[in-house]
């Protein structure tokens, strides 16, 4: 099968592991990503909060390069997606916004996980698995953007999605149930406001070891730098110690299919995932 392929800026810097293990995932899998030629910034996340029309046209242009080839196209990240879905429903809908980039809206825009998750591929999935993740117990973390606004996102079930927690059974570990699978992780208040990114991580990590989790699984770049990287000063500041992984579920994918390049890509992770799976002899 043939997709384009919308990387987007976060797979060649922090989020590198999430690209490399996309790359191994599909080629087990026989899915041929085209990256989308000459592809730009889809805008995400400042523009729709600066310029109404750039937060339309950044996107409407990759969309209409997608569309010129007739393939779905899919990204891997859940700011990007949700940027291409908020364009595509601006270009198509009753009250258009014209921003001189033609796009019709035929072809489909799909996250990488909805991609992955759909129903023709779970066979395949299946086959493919050499190491069923036995003991390793995840809850799923989808955030903000992947499944809301529902009007926007298309998505069905927007309060409790279960596309993460099916693959993470799929694969062999147990999906841990907890009710903060779409809370915000503050995004990129990152950049201005650390306290608050402070406050909602250290919440979800508080509820992942309520929920006597082993690690979190995530679908989006934002969601695990920001989870990933700040668990030692929020830990350091409310006086706990956290050290629990959050990996891209394209990750657990790798691992499961006994892809090479698994310790690689683990190995660039903060709260280092290697010894949570050793002790579960996964690696």
């Amino acid at each position: 099968m043939k997709v384009s392929f919308f990387p987007g800026c976060s797979l060649e810097g922090t989020a590198r592991e999430y690209g490399e293990s996309i790359e191994a995932v599909c080629k087990s899998l026989d899915i041929e990503l085209q990256e989308l030629s000459d592809w730009s910034c889809c805008g995400a996340s400042s523009a729709h909060s600066t310029n109404e029309f750039l937060s339309v046209a950044l996107p409407a242009r990759n969309l209409s390069i997608a569309e010129r080839k007739g393939q779905d196209l899919v990204t891997p990240c859940a700011a990007c997606f949700s940027r291409f879905k908020a364009a595509e429903k601006a270009l198509t809908c009753e009250s258009k916004v014209d921003v001189g980039i033609p796009f019709q809206g035929k072809i489909n825009i799909l996250h990488m996980l909805e991609f992955l998750c759909r129903e023709e591929f779970s066979e395949d999935i299946e086959k493919k698995i050499k190491r069923p993740l036995k003991n390793l117990k995840a809850v799923s973390y989808y955030g903000c953007l992947l499944v809301r606004p529902p009007r926007v996102t298309d998505t069905e079930h927007w309060e409790d999605p279960q596309a993460l927690d099916i693959l993470i059974s799929r694969l062999g570990g147990e999906s841990v149930f907890w009710p903060y699978k779409t809370e915000c992780c503050g995004g990129s208040l990152v950049l201005t406001r650390v306290d608050i990114i402070h406050r909602l991580n250290g919440r979800l990590l508080d509820m992942a070891r309520e929920a006597e989790a082993d690690c979190i699984v995530t679908a989006c770049p934002l969601c695990q730098a920001n989870l990933d990287t700040r668990q030692e000063e929020i830990g350091d500041k409310e006086g706990v110690s956290y050290d629990i992984p959050i990996f891209y579920f394209t990750e657990l994918m790798g691992l499961a299919f006994g892809n090479k390049g698994v310790r690689k890509w683990l190995g660039r992770h903060l709260v280092d995932p290697r010894p949570l799976l050793e002790s579960k002899g996964l690696i």
